[in-house]
């Protein structure tokens, strides 16, 4: 809940606006926005757009119509925000098969979040029971290619939260938060661009599109207040250059934006409690809108609900800075990119940024990985690095081991 903070009186009498206030979105279930593997991890967490693997069901199950391989399945591991939580980690477990049409494939994946061990206790103190919190995700999806560049996608999921293991909070029996979601994504490709008078220096354009999470609000008792789950928008291109018949390289970038209501601004009384609607008997709103919306709503209303900077005139009357919604608005989105080179198909390195605005979370890191492919396998690894000093994100390293089944890759000229 965001209120409305007076600025000091002395700056107002100057025509001094209120600095920009901090305003998160929060959902419930946000593992289901962590980048699940090495890959992309290792690119500034983005990849909407390059090419297809295993994890493309996280990433943008449309890709999978353009899959090079039968089939592949990956399993990957990371450590999650060990500097504030010693036994915490997510696993996922990806696959996909091309259908015998050739231009359809279907993929599963399951996505485990351990959130390590907690101690629960009355109010006294005294201990109630000692419980290992968890959450998971099951998908399955489906990929069609409609035409020689273009293909769409959708994925079916379950959702699984059980963070208290039934325990009663504040005399309210608790329970296991359950919700059922979908994903709805395209995919572009424009293969064999041709970028030099040498033979084999080619391009690759890509534009990718996710719609992901749209599905039903989630409580964690009968009484309370249900919470959206993480809908999300995510798009960006893929541009890949084939300078000879060993090296590649590739730059993506991912565009996010969560399509869920923006905490409103609050209306303050005099005494700085929060006013009460005598209508709605909900908290008055300042500016913005009451998030207490159906899942449509939330999602279209997304793009314009930003309260914007709020202060108060010497009436005490709520007033807007000028330009300070849109300004909100536009730091929604957060902005991933990267690359990814490989030599011989065989050995990659790759680096990446990822950037949230301060008043949205300040998530800023850098990303490292690498990866090697031997016969059927693969090994990737990624590392972040934050900007801001003692960030949880900080030294995150992620795992992945792929298998790859009948494959048959484009030969290259010159091969034999």
């Amino acid at each position: 809940m965001v209120m409305a903070q007076p600025c000091d009186p002395q700056f107002q009498a100057a025509g001094q606006q209120c600095g920009d206030q901090l305003n998160t979105i929060t959902t419930a279930v946000p593992f289901l926005l962590i980048s699940p593997d090495s890959r992309a991890g290792g690119m500034g967490d983005a990849g909407v757009a390059v090419s297809a693997d295993a994890n493309a069901i996280h990433w943008n199950p449309a890709k999978l119509a353009f899959a090079e391989n039968d089939a592949e399945f990956s399993m990957s591991y990371s450590p999650w925000l060990r500097n504030l939580v010693p036994d915490m980690s997510l696993a996922y477990l990806a696959g996909f098969k091309r259908l015998s049409n050739k231009r359809s494939t279907i993929g599963g994946s399951l996505r485990y979040f351990n959130l390590g061990s907690i101690l629960f206790t009355d109010i006294n103190g005294s201990t109630i029971r000692d419980f290992k919190p968890a959450e998971f995700a099951l998908d399955l999806a489906f990929a069609q290619q409609f035409g020689e560049n273009f293909s769409g996608g959708v994925t079916i999921r379950y959702v699984n939260s059980n963070l208290t293991g039934g325990i009663s909070v504040q005399g309210a029996n608790s329970k296991a938060g359950q919700s059922v979601a979908a994903d709805v994504s395209f995919f572009y490709t424009k293969p064999d661009i041709q970028m030099g008078k040498k033979s084999g220096q080619e391009g690759h354009f890509a534009f990718g599109l996710n719609i992901s999470n749209v599905g039903a609000k989630m409580s964690y008792t009968e009484t309370a207040a249900q919470d959206f789950i993480p809908i999300n928008l995510r798009l960006g291109p893929a541009f890949t250059y084939d300078m000879d018949k060993y090296n590649s390289i590739t730059f993506n970038m991912d565009v996010n934006k969560l399509l869920v209501p923006t905490p409103p601004v609050y209306l303050l009384d005099q005494n700085g409690a929060v006013v009460i609607d005598p209508v709605t008997s909900r908290p008055a709103v300042a500016s913005g809108r009451d998030p207490n919306v159906g899942v449509a709503t939330g999602i279209f209303g997304s793009f314009t609900d930003a309260p914007g900077n709020v202060s108060y005139d010497v009436n005490g009357n709520p007033v807007v800075e000028s330009g300070s919604v849109f300004r909100e608005e536009m730091r929604e989105f957060n902005l991933a990119g990267g690359f990814e080179y490989w030599y011989d198909k065989q050995f990659a390195f790759r680096g990446g940024y990822f950037w949230e605005h301060y008043t949205k979370g300040n998530r800023k890191y850098f990303t490292l990985g690498a990866g090697v492919r031997y016969s059927k396998f693969s090994l990737d690894l990624s590392y972040l690095i934050a900007n801001a000093q003692r960030s949880p994100l900080a030294n995150t390293l992620r795992f992945t081991l792929g298998f790859r089944f009948d494959g048959k890759p484009k030969k290259k000229e010159g091969d034999v």
